[in-house]
């Protein structure tokens, strides 16, 4: 919608400034009084030498466009207000038109490929490991809405030296069949057990090391536990992600990359980056700490593997975009990473992305595997399943399908209020701001779905070409968020920022609330048609915005 009046804009100046700088200058009134759009002229008169006063009234004078109703120029603003009879029938059109793919963008724009959840095996789902997962999520749904193919790559922790102290911790004080019996649970208390031994016997690090060397040079019962150990992990892991509704393309650890390694080092040392440092070999950097490749013992480290699997993906995907959906405490890892690739001549560099993301706190402080400071992901979930359900059993004891839509409550509850907040700001875990089904919550802008649902089915009325007529003041900051959520859309992948959508959805359930408190919208008038139809498209947004999270939409609630 601002595109044409920016060009119109243009045009009222004579193209001395373009319709595409003009856009990124149009901002939104702080109330409707002062207009739906307004140009700010200070720009121009800086580079006019007249006053912004006087060149807002010429510009008034002049423009004109058929979605334009009246333009005022006050105090060096050009404020336009929109034909709302003409926006509504746009907007609802469009919306009743293309249905879920309102907002989409139809271009193929290429691959974008996303590393992101990657839990470390034998270790718990914890909800330190939520953030990952349900933001790189709703970043490949967000690709995908803005037309890229989105590839989500699992790049599990199956590898490194924390296998050596497991491989150790299993030889001392490992139970087979209690760790059959409930592997997870097991495998976390003897890892804890380590950590908590080796404070006061510092040889065990050692053994560990030697251990995770072992495991690196084939030995066959080091690999034959490692591989136990991922075998019974994947299977939990997968339990999570069918109940969180995520998928992936492939889980490919870091282990996948250990036959990969050897190219890489001999890469850098053909075109002369690595340079030998106390025994270890690194890449020198520019402004940072140098990357290690090798340590002295010859073993690789996660950049090693990180580089090998950036060079695969590159080769089999050849992405436009690589996201790399990981906490806050990695930049550097990742500087460095892409500086090495950079060095290595590689011009895909530019291509990859660190995205990371803040803390998931407990008592302000973040959560530790190691001294077994861990809250689990299946148990948040599971209690939050348990109080949907309580909250269904009070309010709509006879719904068809409780347990079904208690899952989809719960789980909506938990991944919504980790993606309302901007994924760098660090998050306090609290079960009952979480499960407070009021407010900003993924259960509130469900329950607002649910309501229109339900009052659609009493309806039944077509909404299909037909002529919308404005629906007062109330209605009419409805049509104006509607018509922006294409523009969110693709705001929230070129930042990143799934929290765009979050705030999006909520902002829509509160108008949408609002309206629904102050007018009846099944009175038999001649309104009730246009009423259902912007009904009908606030469902389809808000059912859409709850997809690209990665929340289902139940029908009633």
């Amino acid at each position: 919608m601002k595109k044409p009046i920016a060009d119109s804009i243009a045009v009222a100046v004579k193209q001395q400034i373009t319709g595409e700088e003009i856009l990124l200058l149009l901002e939104k009134p702080k109330s409707l009084e002062l207009g739906d759009v307004a140009f700010p002229c200070f720009t121009l008169a800086k580079v006019w030498k007249q006053s912004p006063q006087s060149i807002a009234a010429d510009i008034a004078s002049q423009l004109n466009h058929d979605s334009i109703q009246r333009v005022q120029a006050v105090g060096g603003y050009v404020n336009i207000f929109l034909d709302q009879q003409k926006v509504t029938q746009q907007v609802l059109r469009k919306i009743l038109r293309d249905k879920q793919q309102y907002g989409t963008t139809p271009t193929k724009m290429g691959t974008v490929v996303l590393d992101f959840s990657s839990p470390n095996i034998a270790k718990p789902f914890s909800m330190g490991h939520l953030r990952s997962t349900v933001i790189g999520n709703a970043l490949a749904n967000i690709a995908e809405k803005n037309g890229y193919q989105a590839i989500r790559i699992n790049h599990l922790g199956d590898w490194g030296t924390q296998f050596g102290k497991l491989i150790v911790a299993y030889q001392l004080w490992g139970d087979k069949q209690a760790i059959s019996a409930s592997p997870i649970e097991e495998l976390l208390k003897i890892y804890v057990k380590f950590h908590e031994e080796a404070e006061q016997d510092p040889t065990l690090n050692e053994q560990a090391r030697a251990a995770f060397k072992a495991l690196e040079d084939g030995n066959e019962e080091a690999q034959a536990l490692w591989q136990w150990f991922r075998d019974v992990s994947f299977i939990e892991f997968q339990t999570i992600y069918e109940l969180l509704g995520i998928h992936f393309d492939a889980f490919i650890g870091e282990a996948f990359y250990n036959d990969k390694m050897p190219s890489v080092v001999t890469e850098l040392k053909e075109k002369g980056l690595l340079v030998e440092s106390e025994g270890a070999y690194v890449v020198e950097m520019e402004e940072m700490p140098p990357c290690l490749i090798t340590k002295t013992d010859g073993a690789t480290l996660y950049a090693t593997r990180d580089l090998a699997a950036a060079l695969y993906r590159q080769q089999h995907y050849q992405p436009q975009k690589m996201f790399y959906v990981v906490g806050n405490e990695q930049s550097l890892h990742f500087k460095q990473l892409f500086q090495v690739i950079e060095k290595m001549g590689y011009p895909w560099a530019k291509n990859l992305q660190h995205v990371p993301f803040g803390m998931m706190l407990k008592d302000g402080k973040k959560m530790s595997t190691r001294k077994g400071k861990v809250v689990l992901l299946a148990d948040v979930l599971a209690e939050a399943i348990a109080t949907a359900k309580r909250n269904i059993e009070e309010k709509n004891p006879h719904l068809p399908n409780k347990e079904r839509v208690a899952q989809q409550v719960g789980v909506g509850a938990v991944i919504f209020n980790d993606l309302k907040y901007h994924r760098l700001n660090d998050i306090e875990f609290s079960i009952e701001q979480m499960m407070n089904f009021e407010g900003e919550t993924g259960p509130y802008v469900q329950y607002t779905y649910a309501r229109i649902c339900s009052i659609l089915d009493k309806a039944n009325a077509p909404t299909q070409d037909m002529t919308f007529t404005p629906l007062g003041e109330q209605a009419w900051p409805i049509i104006l968020l509607l018509e922006q959520f294409p523009k969110a859309v693709v705001m929230a992948f070129e930042q990143t920022d799934p929290s765009q959508i979050a705030k999006y959805a909520l902002q829509l359930a509160r108008l949408l609330n609002k309206y629904y408190a102050q007018h009846k919208i099944l009175a038999d008038d001649e309104q009730q048609a246009s009423r259902l139809a912007l009904c009908r498209c606030v469902a389809i947004v808000l059912k859409e915005s709850l997809a690209l999270l990665g929340i289902e939409s139940p029908e009633n609630m």
